[in-house]
């Protein structure tokens, strides 16, 4: 016997069926990708050079909230968060991690999930690669030069304040663990005193790893008559640029820093690469990642551009001739 469905039946069934139609079609599109973005340092401190992140994953293809989702893990300078927040990431199945100033606790977290670093210290002898061209594993990412630059920032203060009888070297005690047992900040400390060995000048440190601190270490460079300051390349230090360039001021000692964004709140000098450029190499390779690309392959990308930034109107708020042929040589001077 045949079975008639009646018009009533029959359109409540169509609309059933009408209904279920849009969640199996959503059910069978791929979510976005999930990046997991993990970094040592603070969102405030870091947003300068955020947008050179961002402009990475554009040159990919993708835009967060658009095609990818972000998830974002800041430590807030405080190193020992970095494990559990790299297990979250893992446990969040993750496409991929962007790890700043923090890849050996995203490498111990996993070794299997995509992962992309900056890091200041040599990244071969650190054991996170193989070797700069053919890294091998899941780890790739983009070498920041904190340690090596060491030398050329001792050269740098000695051509403005030559007769200086002892330069200090400012840097955070709990700065990021790095090669072996030591920290970046100790590797940056003995390439400056390497440095300043060989021309027979003196180094005193100092650390800071909060705002109190901060002032002690410059109460104790005072009463040591420090001639000039090496401000050390550090997560949590660039987050206090404001304090250091006041304090510099007030207490009348010239200072070189690594980030320019110092030289242009008033700071005398820096010297280092382009922060956002390496954000940026950082950004292109998580996108190419998630492409398809595969970390082993991808070269670690080392800076090739270093800029000098001088500030004029500081130097001769300190009595300092620049001399001209460091201005010359400067990639920007602020008068």
């Amino acid at each position: 016997m045949t079975a008639f469905i009646g018009r009533r039946e029959f359109i409540t069934l169509l609309g059933g069926a009408a209904a279920t139609w849009p969640l199996a079609a959503r059910a069978q599109q791929p979510a976005m990708p999930v990046i997991g973005f993990l970094h040592g340092g603070s969102s405030a401190g870091f947003a300068p050079f955020m947008s050179g992140f961002h402009m990475g994953l554009k040159e990919a293809g993708f835009a967060d909230g658009q095609n990818i989702t972000i998830d974002y893990r800041w430590a807030d300078n405080q190193y020992d968060r970095l494990p559990g927040m790299a297990a979250e990431l893992v446990g969040r199945q993750v496409a991929v991690i962007f790890a700043g100033g923090s890849v050996l606790a995203a490498m111990r977290a996993t070794a299997t999930i995509p992962i992309v670093f900056t890091t200041g210290e040599d990244p071969v002898k650190a054991g996170l690669v193989a070797s700069l061209n053919r890294p091998g594993g899941n780890v790739t990412g983009v070498t920041l030069f904190y340690v090596e630059l060491g030398a050329k920032r001792v050269e740098l203060l000695r051509e403005v304040v030559p007769n200086a009888s002892a330069i200090g070297f400012l840097a955070n005690a709990k700065s990021a663990q790095g090669i072996g047992n030591s920290t970046e900040a100790e590797q940056q400390e003995t390439d400056v005193r390497a440095a300043a060995a060989g021309m027979r000048q003196e180094i005193i440190t100092v650390h800071a790893s909060n705002d109190s601190d901060i002032e002690k270490a410059f109460a104790t460079l005072v009463r040591q008559q420090v001639g000039a300051l090496i401000v050390a390349s550090d997560i949590f230090l660039s987050t206090r640029r404001d304090q250091l360039v006041a304090l510099s001021a007030r207490h009348g000692i010239p200072t070189i820093y690594p980030w320019r964004d110092a030289v242009i709140a008033g700071g005398l000098m820096s010297y280092g690469i382009v922060l956002s450029e390496s954000y940026r190499h950082a950004g292109s390779y998580v996108g190419r990642i998630l492409k398809g690309a595969k970390p082993a392959e991808l070269p670690v990308v080392q800076p090739t551009k270093f800029a000098l930034a001088v500030n004029l109107k500081t130097a001769k708020a300190l009595s300092i001739n620049v001399p001209q042929t460091l201005l010359v040589a400067a990639d920007e001077v602020i008068e």
